[in-house]
Parts: C-alpha cells; sequence; structure tokens
C-alpha cells in the first residue's frame, strides 16, 4: 500500500451536525450551517471532516436511529445541500467522511414497519432477530442479553414474539445472516460515493454479527469487548463474521478512484483483535480507544501508545489516535480528575467536578502529545477551542437515551454534545441566529468562542492550528518514534522533533535545541513544567 494516501497521516474533524453550526435559526445544526463553517476547519488545518448521522430519523438517539439511509432529515437540510457541502469542502481542500450506521435501523424504517405487520414466521421478520420468549406463556426475554444503553436487549410486540436490540428499543438489531441485508448495505455505499464521499466512519463495527443461536450472556455489557468468563468472547460482538462484510465493503470502495476509506468504530483488545479490522483487504483505520482511555501517568501513556503501534504493524496499518468524540466526556474534563476516577457515565451537578484548569492544561498537553504521534489523527468539534463538559446541565434537559434507560442513574452523553460556541456576544454564542439551541449552552461559554480566541497567542485554538501546521512540515504523522527512558516523561523523537511530556510533579529541563511550540508556559529558567508538553528541535 502506498505510503502517500492521503488518510494515513490525515487529521480528520468530527462534525456533530446537531451542535455544530445551526443556519435556519430552529435550535438544531443543519447542513447549510456547516457549509458556512467550513473555512474554520480551513484554517485550522485539518485535511477531512467526518459527519455524524444526518439521515431521517425520529430522533431518539440523536440520529443513530436511521429511518432512510440515501437521504438527508428535514431538520438538517436536502440532498441539494448535502451536495453543496461537499462542493465546498473540496473546494477548500477538504475531505468529506460520512457515518453509516449498518448494525441496527429505526423502528420507523420500512423494514421493520414491514415485520411488525407481517407477524411472526414472515420473510419481513428475518431482516431483524424476532424470537419466541421464555417462560410458559413466552413472558420472559429469549436470553439475558443487556442492552449497552441498561436494561434488556429486548422488547416484547403485541403478537408475543420478542426483537433484540443492543442499544434503544427504536434500534433493532438487523440480521446479517440474511443476504438481503448485506445488498442493501452495499447499495447504500454507492449511493453517497457516487455524490462524492471520500469514506464512511462505521458505527459499532465489532457488532453486525451474532454468534450463532443468539447463546445466553448475563455478564454485563463494558465499553471495550475483550474475552469474558471462561474466556469467552461475548456472543453480540467481535464475532469471525464480521470480516467478510468488510471486504465486501472493501472491494467496492476500491472500485473508486480517489483512495476511499473505513474507519472503524469497533470496541474491542486486545490491540490484535483490532487489527483484524485493518488487515489489507479490510477497512483502512480503526479508532483506537484503548489509548482514548489511558489514564494520565506516564507509564500508561507509554504502554498504550506502545501497544498500539505494536499492535497494528503486523498488518500493515496505521494507528488512528482519538482524545474526544460524541459518547465520551471531553477530555478537557475527564482529565481535571486523577487518575483512577471513573467519567464512563457523564458527569452531572450532584457529581464531583473536574478541575477545570487542570483538566485544560493537560488536555493541551495531551492534544500536542497525540499530534505528535505518527498515523493519523481524530479531533472532535471544540476541542480546538478547550471546550469542556456540560456538567452542570440539567437533568431535565437531557435527551441521551441512556438517561431514561438506566432510571436516572446513568448522566449519559449529552454534556459533550452541547452546541459550539462561536461569537462571544453573538445569541447562542453564534450556534445560530437565534438564541435557540437543542441544549443549553453554560452562561460562561462566551470566553471560549473562536471570535475571542482566533489569532489570539497562547490561546487553545492557536495552539492547536500551530499543532497542526507544525505536524504537517515536520511529517510528523508519517515518522517513526525513538524513546528515552524517563521516569515521569513521554519523551521520544520523531523526525527531527524531540516530544517530552511531563506527567511529574515538578519542571523537567528540556534538551538543547529551539522550542517550537508548548502547550503552556515554560518556567522561568526554560523548563517544562507538569502537565505540559513540548516540541523540540534539535
Amino acid at each position: 500500500m502506498s505510503s502517500l494516501v492521503w488518510w494515513r497521516d490525515a487529521v480528520i474533524y468530527q462534525v456533530y451536525p446537531r451542535s455544530f453550526a445551526d443556519a435556519d435559526g430552529d435550535g438544531m445544526g443543519d447542513l447549510r450551517g456547516i457549509t458556512s463553517r467550513l473555512d474554520h476547519l480551513a484554517e485550522l488545518g485539518v485535511d477531512a471532516l467526518w459527519m455524524s448521522p444526518f439521515y431521517p430519523s425520529p430522533q431518539h438517539d440523536a440520529g443513530y436511529d436511521v429511518a432512510d439511509y440515501r437521504d438527508v432529515d428535514p431538520r438538517f437540510g436536502t440532498l441539494a445541500d448535502f451536495d453543496a457541502l461537499v462542493v465546498a469542502a473540496k473546494a477548500r481542500n477538504l475531505r468529506v467522511v460520512v457515518d453509516l450506521v449498518p448494525n441496527h435501523t429505526s423502528s420507523e424504517h420500512v423494514w421493520f414497519k414491514e415485520a411488525l405487520a407481517a407477524g411472526p414466521g414472515s420473510h419481513a421478520r428475518e431482516r431483524y432477530h424476532f424470537r419466541k420468549g421464555l417462560g410458559p406463556d413466552g413472558e420472559l426475554p429469549p436470553n439475558g442479553w443487556q442492552s449497552v444503553f441498561g436494561g434488556p436487549a429486548w422488547t416484547r410486540v403485541p403478537d408475543g414474539e420478542w426483537y433484540l436490540h443492543l442499544f434503544d428499543t427504536s434500534q433493532p438489531d438487523l440480521n446479517w445472516d440474511l443476504p438481503e441485508v448485506r445488498q442493501m448495505f452495499v447499495d447504500v455505499l454507492r449511493f453517497w460515493l457516487d455524490r462524492g464521499v471520500d469514506g464512511f466512519r462505521v458505527d459499532v463495527a465489532h457488532g453486525l454479527i451474532k454468534e450463532s443461536g443468539l447463546p445466553d450472556w448475563t455478564e454485563a455489557q463494558v465499553p471495550i469487548t475483550s474475552p469474558g468468563a471462561e474466556h469467552r468472547t461475548p456472543p453480540m460482538w467481535d464475532q469471525d463474521g464480521v470480516h467478510d462484510i468488510y471486504r465486501e465493503w472493501r472491494r467496492v470502495l476500491d472500485s473508486y478512484d480517489g483512495d476511499r476509506i473505513m474507519v472503524g468504530e469497533a470496541w474491542v483488545s486486545p490491540a490484535e483483535r483490532m487489527a483484524r479490522y485493518i488487515r489489507p483487504d479490510e477497512m483502512h483505520q480503526a479508532f483506537n480507544f484503548n489509548y482514548l482511555m489511558a489514564p494520565w501517568t506516564a507509564a500508561d501513556q507509554r504502554a498504550a501508545i506502545t501497544e498500539s503501534i505494536e499492535g497494528v504493524a503486523p498488518v500493515g496499518a496505521v494507528c488512528t489516535w482519538v482524545l474526544s468524540n460524541h459518547d465520551v466526556v471531553r477530555h478537557a474534563s475527564r482529565l481535571g480528575f486523577e487518575p483512577g476516577y471513573s467519567t464512563q457515565g457523564g458527569i452531572g451537578v450532584g457529581d464531583p467536578q473536574p478541575d477545570e484548569a487542570l483538566g485544560l492544561r493537560r488536555a493541551r498537553a495531551a492534544t500536542m502529545l497525540m499530534l505528535s504521534l505518527p498515523g493519523s489523527a481524530y479531533v472532535y468539534q471544540g476541542e480546538e477551542l478547550g471546550l469542556p463538559e456540560h456538567t452542570t446541565l440539567p437533568d431535565d434537559e437531557r435527551q441521551d437515551p441512556t438517561w431514561f434507560r438506566s432510571k436516572h442513574e446513568v448522566r449519559g452523553r449529552d454534556g459533550c454534545r452541547v452546541p459550539v460556541p462561536w461569537e462571544a456576544d453573538a445569541p447562542s454564542f453564534g450556534f445560530g441566529p437565534t438564541a435557540a439551541s437543542w441544549l443549553p449552552q453554560p452562561a460562561d461559554w462566551g470566553r471560549f468562542a473562536a471570535d475571542a480566541q482566533r489569532g489570539v497567542p497562547g490561546s487553545t485554538l492557536s495552539l492547536y492550528t500551530a499543532a497542526l501546521r507544525l505536524r504537517r512540515s515536520y511529517e510528523l504523522g508519517r515518522g517513526v518514534l525513538e524513546w528515552n527512558t524517563a521516569d515521569d516523561l513521554v519523551d521520544f523523537r520523531n523526525g527531527g522533533i524531540r516530544v517530552i511530556t511531563n506527567f511529574g510533579q515538578v519542571p523537567a529541563p528540556l534538551p538543547p535545541g529551539e522550542v517550537l511550540l508548548a502547550s503552556g508556559d515554560l518556567a522561568a529558567d526554560g523548563s517544562l513544567p507538569p502537565d505540559t508538553t513540548a516540541w523540540v528541535r534539535a
């Protein structure tokens, strides 16, 4: 595989359409809003944008419940708006990646409506996982599988059968053993490729195939799948059959010009299992969640980086690096806690609150460390502004199905999905032309607005812009790491750059050379303070 293909060292910016920019003032972001802010991405210096779902959907799970895979939800615009966005992005040398949600449809999808109407034993029900229940009257779920969002993974319909949904009840899982399902998604791939997209981010990539017979499994759902009881892989995740699907998809993508890509959301471990998704004839990339979840210590960061690189090397793939996305607490808040504190369930008013200054300082250091690593990096919208999690979001404003299915025990993901502030003194901080916002923004977010940071030395936006420029100039994404040993430091050379992150409690001396960029101010004697990263040209 050519070392010159664009995606091997690309920086890809995730756009969450609901919360990026609102052109029509209804309080929800839309495609025309995204188009209006593309100059920000071009000036930032990213290579591509990936958009979370914008398809027709009842929005029970923020668009990850898709009712039609070949159209645009009127809330977000039209297919003409999508086409205009692609043209505008390409004019700025930005590639476009779209989300694909193949594990499940919406309960409003025409196939599921047909399944409910057709009844037990019908072909329409074969497209999903319908089963008879247990117990004398079938009143119990077919097995003990649990939903990722909390509660049973089964819901009973009026005729007595149950259907499987590994997520919300509004998201019935498809039966990927059926050729008709496979063909439908090949057609979906071609539909968007023909419209000029450069690739797909594949949602729940490790979940499409279930173990034959749907054997019982009563262990709790965990974020990263690895062999559990008796070293057995959970029957709903990471089954070998998924790889045949991605080989077929790869053949489709390879039939188009322009190096179209697939990146998988595959929450699997260890790295050797994840690497199976990115063999040369399957996906191009898979998200590196082990790195995202690594604690903020020198030892843990070194281990995560080393294991990630070594894990993908045998298949000739590159690593991806990511610190935030639409499903996890933003790293500017997550790193505001000491290692060991779990933010997996979100952060709410009654929970311990992060140290904002500490979180931002570490987040800036973590970002510079991430952007110095070889491979491809992903940036979540707003992190270039230093946005923290909205940790004081009123509970009555929450919309994440996790909050409801957990019976208000798990805060969920709304805190990282709050609309982006663009202009400090505008209604909704410039998110839209009115004060409307589908999730309320904190009253003090004007200080994070893009216009308050643009061109300001030392601002987080200026730091990201400078780091991305240097990353490209020094080809850090194509480099090879040469490690130096130090207890409280992550210290390595990548090409002509020495990268040092101080995880200790006291300043650390820097090696001789020009400090090209640092995530924070250096000490008076020129040493590197704690929770700070520097790039030094030797």
